[in-house]
């Protein structure tokens, strides 16, 4: 054989494999996605739901223009752009609707997307106050439409993994819940000069203001109020907390730190505490079982155990450790064994894939669209989250306990 014919013949036998391996390959299903709300988080949702193999951006709805051209060149074309969402709700060529605008719009949102019967993944919370969350509830519901919430911890493989094993009996029966979620930074975004009157700081900033934030407690600790609510099967009953104004006085009437305690039924607790000025903690939950703890990250899972001791009263001992001091013989000073912090090497979590949360969760909902399989964070998971999330935003400020209503009906 000549390189000619070689070279021939090697092509065929390209080309041939080529129409094989595609045609052993499914064609996916097309999801043609529509965006109300491509602000920072927006965007990011649609880096990754960009990722899923048929998914494409066909129609973006934002109140400030320069995003338009920031996400042009997320999807590599220019993508059509309206101020108004009914705009974006009468195209015909929309399968499933992003929502990340502000969380006071989401009602006004998810409620005109629930109507058009599409199937919605809703940036959390899910509603802004305790009447916004009944009423989305009750429209995703009365639609019957496929709606996703944005806790996108719940599709960690290593946070699946560790709470089904505190489910199965692990760290024996969890009882407390400690969240953090620390930063060193003021939340705050740059806003293009001059904006004498404030409007831009507002729109662009809106997090850091109350009619319009849910503040830290709803932008960060929803994530951690929703596992708790997995780890304990319910969402929390009632809330106290505080918060205040420590270090950044630029004008927010949200705190810059909050701390909040969560009750659940049979005494159980989560404690979520989030301040901006100190970073040593980041963003981790810590799971407190009667036979062991397990720590949860954005990065990972790590399991401890507990040192296995009787608790049965102690009785004095003739021969227990004791001083001489001045010549008088004393029992020694309290001694610290056993009640230092452990600080040796726990059980790290293995799985399969480490994929990043929001990828794997916007896998996950087209999959849903396409039929695959069910939604696992849906409404109800999203409506137990932000209904504590509401109260909170209430009880930090007031400084009082305040009762969490259930779902109605």
């Amino acid at each position: 054989m000549n390189r000619r014919d070689f070279l021939q013949s090697a092509s065929a036998a390209a080309l041939a494999s080529t129409t094989i391996a595609r045609a052993a390959t499914p064609a996916v299903k097309p999801v043609r996605l529509g965006v109300i709300g491509a602000g920072s988080r927006g965007q990011e949702d649609l880096r990754q739901f960009l990722r899923v193999p048929g998914v494409s951006v066909e129609a973006i709805c934002d109140i400030y223009p320069p995003r338009y051209e920031q996400v042009n060149r997320i999807a590599g074309k220019r993508v059509p752009a309206t101020a108004n969402h009914h705009e974006l709700l009468a195209r015909t060529d929309l399968d499933a609707i992003l929502i990340a605008s502000p969380v006071s719009l989401h009602a006004e949102h998810v409620i005109a997307t629930a109507q058009t019967g599409r199937a919605i993944y809703g940036e959390k919370a899910l509603g802004f106050t305790v009447e916004d969350n009944h009423n989305i509830l009750a429209e995703v519901t009365r639609h019957k439409v496929l709606f996703q919430i944005g806790h996108e911890y719940r599709y960690a493989a290593w946070a699946q993994e560790a709470i089904r094993r505190v489910h199965a009996g692990d760290i024996g029966t969890p009882t407390h819940i400690y969240a953090y979620w620390h930063r060193n930074g003021d939340w705050r975004r740059a806003v293009p000069q001059p904006d004498p009157e404030g409007k831009l700081e507002h729109l662009i900033n809106w997090r850091l203001y109350r009619e319009t934030s849910g503040g830290l407690g709803t932008e960060l600790g929803s994530h951690h109020i929703d596992m708790a609510n997995w780890v304990f099967d319910e969402q929390p009953q009632s809330v106290i907390g505080t918060n205040s104004i420590c270090r950044y006085h630029d004008g927010r009437t949200v705190g810059d730190n909050v701390q909040a305690v969560f009750s659940y039924s049979q005494g159980r607790r989560l404690v979520f505490s989030s301040i901006t000025d100190n970073a040593k903690q980041g963003c981790e939950l810590w799971i407190y079982g009667t036979e062991g703890s397990v720590q949860i990250t954005i990065e990972d899972a790590t399991f401890y155990y507990e040192k296995k001791r009787s608790n049965a009263p102690s009785a004095d001992k003739a021969d227990s450790k004791t001083v001489v001091e001045r010549g008088v013989v004393t029992g020694a000073s309290y001694s610290t064994a056993g009640e230092m912090p452990y600080r040796g090497p726990g059980e790290k979590v293995v799985t399969p894939t480490s994929e990043d949360p929001t990828l794997a969760a916007v896998r996950s909902f087209i999959g849903a669209v396409r039929g695959e399989h069910e939604i696992f964070a849906d409404v109800h998971c999203g409506f137990r989250a932000a209904i504590a999330c509401a109260v909170a935003h209430d009880a930090v400020f007031e400084e009082n306990k305040m009762a969490i209503p259930g779902m109605r009906g």
